[in-house]
């Protein structure tokens, strides 16, 4: 059985986003246009489809570190911040998007709460592994 350790995980995002533009509970919110990612970028992402990008991202996430939480996530998708002549220094990324998007995938089910996190749920780990199963076969 082909799962996500199998495969490049730059091409396992890319297909679970597009697969993640299908599901109707996870939408992008009206706020999210005019939004940073986080502290240490300077503008909004330019991608039209930045969030199931992050979205297909952070299931993945889930996926292999699971439980995880908010702040586990902030610290993963987090870099550092240019502070002109000071050193840089590590900051952490919005927590509301990636809130927001875990609650969309709680929603839809494919990932669900524990006391020490949010794990996947069969349902999101069927859905990662054969979409990891398509993007090996090509």
């Amino acid at each position: 059985m082909v799962n996500v350790y199998d495969v490049d995980q730059n091409k396992l995002v890319e297909a679970l986003a597009a697969e993640l533009k299908k599901v109707k509970g996870l939408q992008m919110p009206e706020w999210a246009k005019f939004v940073k990612t986080g502290a240490h970028k300077e503008r909004p992402p330019e991608q039209e489809d930045w969030w199931y990008l992050r979205s297909a991202a952070i299931l993945r996430n889930v996926y292999l570190n699971g439980p995880v939480g908010v702040e586990r996530l902030r610290t993963r998708f987090g870099g550092r911040k240019n502070r002109g002549h000071k050193p840089e220094r590590k900051v952490k990324a919005s927590g509301k998007i990636i809130r927001t998007i875990l609650q969309q995938l709680e929603s839809e089910e494919l990932i669900k709460k524990q006391p020490k996190g949010r794990i996947i749920t069969p349902k999101g780990m069927k859905l990662v592994d054969n979409i990891a199963h398509k993007v090996l076969k090509g």
